[in-house]
C-alpha cells in the first residue's frame, strides 16, 4: 500500500513538473485546450492542465531575417534577371501566426516572388537597376498588407542582388567604360579651357600692368622735363636779375661819384666798343660822342709815338 502511495505521489510530481512552463523574454506560447485555442502565454511562469492543455506553438517575437533564393524575373523590355530578396519581419500576433496560414515562411517566400515579378514586369532594365528604393518600398507595402492577417509585420524588404544575363552585363560594362571615357574627355577639355582662360587673363593683366608702368614712366619723364625747364628758367631769371642788379649797382656808384659830361661820354664810347666786339658789322655812333671818339684816337696815337 505504501509503495502504491509513493508511486502515485511520484506520478503527480512528474505530471506537475512536466506541466510547469517558464516563458522567456520576447517569446510567446500558444496553448490549446481540448484541441481548441485557449490562450497565449506571455513572459513568466505558467502551469497547464495535464492531458487537457497542450502548447500548440512556441513563437519568437524578435525581428527575424529571411534570405530567399534568387528568383527569375522578366522586365518590361523582355530581359530575364535573377533577383534575391531579404525580408525583415516580426510576429505581432502569435494566435494569427499559428492559425492564419500553413507554413508561413513558404507562404511569405511565394508571395515575395510573385510580388517581385509583378513590380519588375512594369519596369525596364535600366529602371530596375536604378530604382531599388522604389521597388523595396513598394514590396514592403504590399507584403505588409498581405501578411497582416497572418499576424506578421514586414518591416523592411531589400533587393540583395540583381543579376542580369552575361551579355547584358558585358554591354553595361562597355557602356560604363564609354561613359567614363566621355567624362574624362570632358574634364580634360574643361581643364584645357580653364588653363587657356587663366593664361589669357594673365596676359591681359600683364599688358595692363605694362601699359600702366609705361604711363607712369611717361608721367615721370614729363614731370622731370617740367622741373628741368622750371629750374632752367629760374636760373636764367636769376642770372638776368643779377645782371640787372649789377648794372643798377654800377649806375648807383657812378651817380654817387658825380661824373662830368666827358666821363659819361667815355663810358658810352666803351659801351659801343664792347658792342663792336660782337657779330654786328655796322655801328651808328651818336654825334655827341663822335668828337670824344676822335680825341681818344688822337691820345692813343700820341701814346704810341712816345713809345
Amino acid at each position: 500500500m505504501i509503495w502504491i502511495l509513493i508511486a502515485i505521489i511520484i506520478i503527480v510530481l512528474i505530471l506537475l513538473l512536466t506541466n510547469i512552463h517558464v516563458v522567456q523574454q520576447s517569446r510567446a506560447f500558444v496553448v490549446e485546450r481540448l484541441g481548441a485555442y485557449h490562450c497565449t502565454w506571455g513572459v513568466g511562469l505558467h502551469v497547464k492542465l495535464p492531458i487537457i492543455d497542450r502548447v500548440a506553438k512556441r513563437v519568437s517575437l524578435k525581428e527575424q531575417v529571411v534570405d530567399f533564393a534568387p528568383q527569375p524575373v522578366i522586365t518590361k523590355d523582355n530581359v530575364t534577371m535573377q533577383i534575391d530578396t531579404v525580408i525583415y519581419f516580426q510576429i505581432t500576433d502569435p494566435k494569427l501566426y499559428t492559425y492564419g496560414v500553413e507554413h508561413p515562411m513558404s507562404a511569405i517566400e511565394n508571395l515575395t516572388a510573385t510580388t517581385l515579378r509583378n513590380i519588375i514586369g512594369d519596369l525596364e532594365l535600366d529602371q530596375s537597376l536604378t530604382s531599388r528604393d522604389h521597388i523595396n518600398t513598394q514590396m514592403r507595402s504590399i507584403l505588409d498588407e498581405a501578411t497582416d492577417p497572418w499576424g506578421i509585420k514586414v518591416n523592411r524588404v531589400e533587393l540583395k542582388n540583381i543579376m542580369p544575363p552575361r551579355d547584358i552585363q558585358d554591354s553595361m560594362e562597355k557602356q560604363m567604360r564609354a561613359e567614363r571615357e566621355r567624362r574624362e574627355a570632358i574634364l580634360q577639355a574643361e581643364g584645357q579651357k580653364q588653363s587657356q582662360i587663366l593664361v589669357a587673363e594673365g596676359e591681359k593683366q600683364s599688358a595692363i600692368l605694362r601699359a600702366d608702368a609705361e604711363k607712369q614712366a611717361a608721367v615721370l619723364r614729363a614731370e622731370g622735363d617740367k622741373q628741368a625747364r622750371i629750374l632752367q628758367a629760374e636760373a636764367e631769371a636769376e642770372a638776368i636779375l643779377r645782371v640787372q642788379q649789377a648794372t643798377a649797382d654800377a649806375l648807383k656808384l657812378l651817380n654817387e661819384s658825380a661824373p662830368n659830361e666827358q666821363v659819361v661820354k667815355l663810358k658810352a664810347l666803351e659801351a659801343f666798343q664792347a658792342a663792336a666786339d660782337g657779330k654786328a658789322t655796322k655801328i651808328i655812333i651818336p654825334s655827341e660822342i663822335q668828337s670824344l671818339a676822335g680825341l681818344a684816337a688822337g691820345l692813343q696815337s700820341l701814346a704810341e709815338e712816345k713809345k
